[in-house]
């Protein structure tokens, strides 16, 4: 378990040499024979030590959380969209999707002019590859079939 903890916190450090000088800064050491000697008082004041850093980087942290909650808020007020979530729709892609192909009149149609004609009714995506978002719902979806290489329409 140690051994997994380690691993994740290199990768999390992007390299070993960060992760030991972090070790380092912190006073963390790892465990070794002369912790077998520590008394249990020691043992109890590198505890206390290690939870009142823990509860001033919380302080710390929800400090920050309150600063970036006003900024969102001012930004909003501003009318833009904070946090730079994902997108909320009325409808689910396959339910425009569906309504696309359905007022196509059953005439098969390309991935990119489904895409574009979800965009045109109002579907909203942050997607840099929204060709591929909605290529993948096509394939996926049973309503949906092909009627030749890039082409698809309601299946009958």
């Amino acid at each position: 378990m140690i051994a997994w903890i380690v691993r994740v916190a290199i990768v999390e450090m992007g390299s070993v040499d960060q992760w030991k000088l972090w070790i380092e800064q912190e006073g963390i050491m790892p465990r070794t024979a002369a912790v077998n000697g520590l008394s249990i008082t020691q043992l109890e004041q590198m505890l206390q030590s290690r939870r009142s850093k823990l509860q001033k980087l919380l302080r710390e942290r929800n400090k920050v959380a309150r600063k970036l909650d006003q900024l969102d808020d001012r930004i909003r007020a501003l009318g833009g969209s904070a946090g730079g979530g994902r997108a909320r729709n009325q409808q689910s892609l396959l339910e425009v999707i569906e309504s696309a192909l359905k007022s196509a009149g059953g005439k098969a149609m390309s991935v990119g002019d489904i895409a574009a004609a979800a965009l045109k009714r109002g579907y909203k995506t942050t997607s840099a590859n929204f060709r591929g978002i909605v290529n993948q719902a096509l394939i996926k979806d049973k309503r949906f079939g092909s009627a030749g290489r890039g082409l698809y329409q309601l299946k009958k």
